[in-house]
């Protein structure tokens, strides 16, 4: 039997999904997560995937007959393209892998439209999308609070206990307390303990989840129609109390995967087992059309709140976080050809 893979892009690193090609609605074969080094561009971390997976499938003696690696942007598409070399493998837009996945499941609405939020490492990104035409209405991303930002707050909670402890325990601790209400923390040093509980860290990322809501509410104005559902899309909503949290300021219908960080790795596999040889290259958009008229001033109280949000972030975060978000993408030249670059559909075209 052949296989394909699915692969993921983001600020974070990569995500690879390796499955049967008939078979890419059922558990995986093979998983893996390659985090972006500090200072790399995120086709190291895309190829590094591909390498392991190969490995994998080959220790099975099976075939890789399709690749496809999702993208959030022209500067990661470029990255990847220009690394290609001699891979064969599909580009495509986030959020049509995203969409591919949630219609597959049947999660996806059948008429209206659908939000993707998707609370990442470094961010927010909003879109949403018509169920019926696949076409983007509108598109926002915020870098007020994602996943590095819940990691900071919650060593600056446990460093005022005297417990310090280094970024990958933090995010252990945090994931922790998606499945665990209550952890106990140890500084490895000097052997001082702390308890943390589900609700301190919700009171610690109340503010930003209230920001993200006021940002989804500017959307929906903006574009004018209020969305049939929300997916929810990240590792960060695998926490309950942000889950809960945007049910109680939204009045939207919430979309859930289990697995809400493999969303996108998913969609890729689907994608990838529809088009097993890409060959071709063919132009991108991500950019896509918003129906707010972009003369259109922004009111000064959405403005004020949304200033004053990210100063008392900001000014908690300041010194903690210690990531480096403006790794320079690798490299220019000869764009690679084994690649098919897939578009989304645009509304009104």
């Amino acid at each position: 039997m052949v296989l394909v893979l699915g692969v993921s892009a983001g600020a974070s690193g990569a995500r690879a999904m390796l499955t049967h090609s008939d078979q890419p609605h059922l558990p995986p074969i093979d998983r893996c997560h390659v985090p972006r080094q500090a200072g790399g561009g995120i086709d190291e971390a895309v190829f590094e995937a591909i390498r392991l997976m190969r490995k994998s499938a080959a220790r099975r003696d099976e075939f890789i007959t399709g690749i496809a690696t999702t993208c959030r942007s022209a500067s990661h598409e470029e990255a990847i393209r220009t690394t290609a070399g001699r891979n064969r493998l599909t580009l495509i837009d986030e959020p049509v892998a995203q969409l591919r996945y949630l219609r597959f499941t049947g999660r996806l609405p059948a008429e209206g439209s659908v939000l993707l939020y998707d609370l990442g490492a470094s961010g927010l990104t909003l879109t949403q999308i018509d169920c019926r035409t696949d076409a983007i209405l509108a598109t926002k991303r915020s870098t007020v609070l994602g996943g590095d930002g819940h990691d900071a707050l919650l060593r600056w909670l446990l460093a005022r206990g005297g417990v310090g402890v280094d970024l990958p325990t933090s995010r252990g601790y945090k994931e922790a307390l998606g499945s665990e209400r209550v952890i106990t923390v140890c500084d490895p040093i000097s052997g001082r303990r702390a308890v943390i509980t589900r609700s301190d860290f919700a009171d610690l990322v109340e503010a930003g989840i209230h920001h993200s809501a006021s940002f989804v509410r500017q959307m929906i104005d903006e574009t004018g129609v209020h969305p049939t559902g929300m997916a929810l899309l990240g590792g960060c909503t695998r926490t309950p109390s942000i889950r809960d949290e945007l049910q109680q300021q939204l009045d939207i219908p919430l979309i859930y995967d289990p697995e809400p960080e493999f969303v996108s790795a998913r969609g890729a596999v689907l994608l990838a087992a529809e088009r097993p040889s890409a060959r071709r290259v063919r132009s991108i958009r991500f950019t896509p059309t918003a129906l707010r008229n972009p003369e259109e001033p922004v009111s000064k109280r959405k403005l004020v709140a949304a200033l004053a949000v990210t100063a008392t972030l900001g000014g908690t975060i300041a010194g903690v976080l210690m990531v480096d978000r403006s790794s320079q993408e690798r490299g220019t030249g000869t764009p690679a050809t084994p690649v098919e670059l897939v578009d989304p559909p645009k509304a009104g075209g």
